[in-house]
């Protein structure tokens, strides 16, 4: 039978098409507002029927994922469907790549559930990432091993906003944290990871086309706490030059090693420099790949002519790719549950809900207010995030700053990524 994900299939779907999406968060919701925006229709799959994208799609499909019958009726509602996460059974992609083209590919999609076939991708695509060993039970640790630590445990699938991570600094610890696993059920697969002395975070999304037209967001530098994403900081010549063009040519290269087609992030470390070396160069791994929008280009809805979003509708529908262009300086802030919920704690018991004051914010020039339409907070949730923009990178700290003041949250300190800088 032949995939309709084969590039002899060029032409264009149009509006008032109807553009399917497996799953229904928020990244569902973002992508259907860009597609209707643009004219098309939409359909959704998800389980959830409370799901964030329920209210706005012209059509739900009330089913689980890998149910057949649900599977058929989003084919016969769709021209072409896209995922909205990573972990939608990849066989589930496969069964409507049968009838109906689906970006990304399946493939890649299955690489990116496992973070065993990950980082052997990514290594085989000839870029680094932290040293690590796959093991599955105590038998495995070895005198490579030691080497590792201190280290991360992550588990190689359903990982995800630090879920899944034990941080380990000796092999007793390693033992006692594997000797627990296999007490639960099944067989969990883990990676150990070498914990590398981080510089900063950042990511880039690109978008590469049916026909191998890429295009790419700015590079951001992210920060992250507690395994989530807080903030994201966009403003232009804050990062040396030369390290955004190597992680957007990085990027780009692994995009086309992994044949995808679609929208794809590549979160990246920056390494500290050995204070011995000599040379005048910022050192990176490439940590993790997420096929589909990223929290971290969220800025993109309010800082760039094009979003990530209809970049997302773009590539599935087969249309044109422009260069997006960001036209202002930008900071993202993740809205989490805690903000609802009086401030950060590890039980969400006994904790009254409360809006944060929506009105203060908004009195702020340049912010951008985006909800997700989740009617309960819980700690650790993303409710939404809050975008603002101005004219000039001082401008767009103050009021980032002003805006956690209010929230009541740690606005930390954001500073530019220049060799040699402090």
């Amino acid at each position: 039978m032949t995939l309709h994900n084969e590039p002899a299939h060029q032409t264009p779907f149009l509006p008032p098409a109807c553009l399917g999406v497996m799953g229904g968060g928020q990244l569902a919701r973002m992508f259907i507002q860009a597609a209707h925006q643009l004219g098309y229709q939409t359909a959704v799959l998800d389980p959830d029927p409370t799901c964030p994208a329920a209210a706005l799609t012209h059509h739900f499909v009330h089913t689980k994922y890998d149910d057949p019958k649900g599977l058929q009726h989003l084919a016969e509602l769709s021209v072409a469907v896209t995922t909205e996460f990573e972990n939608v059974p990849q066989s589930c992609l496969e069964t409507l790549a049968q009838t109906r083209w689906v970006s990304p590919p399946s493939k890649a999609v299955g690489v990116s559930q496992d973070r065993a076939l990950e980082k052997a991708a990514i290594t085989q695509a000839g870029f680094e990432v932290a040293p690590y060993q796959v093991l599955s039970d105590g038998s495995q640790v070895n005198e490579e091993t030691q080497k590792l630590l201190p280290g991360i445990l992550k588990t190689t699938r359903m990982g995800y906003d630090g879920k899944g991570q034990q941080r380990l600094k000796t092999l007793e610890d390693l033992h006692s944290a594997l000797n627990a696993a296999s007490k639960g059920l099944g067989s969990p697969t883990f990676v150990l990871e070498k914990q590398l002395p981080l510089l900063t975070e950042c990511s880039v999304v690109i978008a590469r086309s049916f026909d191998d037209h890429v295009v790419h967001l700015p590079v951001q530098l992210n920060v992250h706490r507690g395994g989530i994403l807080f903030s994201t900081t966009v403003i232009p010549n804050w990062i040396d030059s030369a390290l955004s063009d190597e992680l957007i040519h990085a990027s780009t290269e692994l995009a086309r090693a992994l044949n995808y087609v679609g929208v794809l992030c590549v979160e990246f470390f920056v390494l500290q420099n050995d204070h011995t070396s000599t040379d005048p160069k910022f050192h990176w791994v490439i940590n993790e790949i997420a096929p589909r929008p990223h929290n971290s280009a969220h800025h993109s809805l309010n800082s760039c002519s094009i979003s990530q979003f209809e970049l997302q509708v773009r590539t599935l529908a087969k249309l044109p790719l422009t260069q997006p262009t960001q036209h202002s300086p930008c900071l993202m802030l993740n809205l989490m549950g805690e903000m609802w919920l009086g401030g950060p704690s590890t039980s969400n018991e006994m904790r009254q809900q409360t809006e944060p004051p929506w009105a203060d914010i908004l009195s702020l020039p340049g912010t951008h207010l985006h909800l997700y339409g989740k009617q309960e907070a819980r700690v650790g949730r993303k409710m939404g995030h809050l975008n603002i923009t101005a004219l000039d990178a001082s401008t767009a700290l103050q009021t980032f700053n002003a805006c956690c003041k209010i929230l009541g949250v740690d606005p930390g300190i954001h500073k530019p990524l220049m060799f040699g800088a402090p």
